[in-house]
Formats: structure tokens, sequence, C-alpha cells
């Protein structure tokens, strides 16, 4: 009898035969649980922005929130 793949549930790591209906996860708790992960900021998916525009604009936008110690004195 072959034997059937199976993976770990990505929350309680217990082993999911590949043809059930919750794969990834092992039951509906652990995808709930996955979830409130992803909408409580747990879980983040970050990339280096490569956009020049986008750069400089984000880099101005920080100049404005934190201004350099200099521009305080400055008339």
């Amino acid at each position: 009898m072959p034997e059937t793949k199976k993976l770990r549930c990505p929350i309680c790591r217990k082993d999911v035969p590949l043809d059930t209906p919750e794969v990834p996860f092992c039951s509906e708790r652990c995808r709930t649980i996955d979830l409130g992960k992803w909408a409580s900021g747990d879980y983040k998916i970050s990339s280096p922005i490569l956009d020049p525009d986008l750069l400089e604009d984000l880099e101005h936008a920080q100049q404005q929130q934190h201004p350099t110690d200099e521009s305080k004195w400055k008339n």
C-alpha cells in the first residue's frame, strides 16, 4: 500500500495528510489561530523597496517625522 505524503501543521506541528480538506492545517482550530496571527500583526511579509521614487517619498516622510537636531536650531 503506497504511503500518503504528509506535512506538519504550522501551528501545532501534528502530521497532516495531503488529502485532508484543512491542508496545510490539521483542524479548523489551527486555521483560525493562524488567521488570528495574521490579523494581529504577528506575521509580517517584508521585502526591500526597490522603487526609487517610493524610497525618496519614505525618506522625506521620515525626515518630517524625525527632523535632525540641526533643524531645531535654525531660524
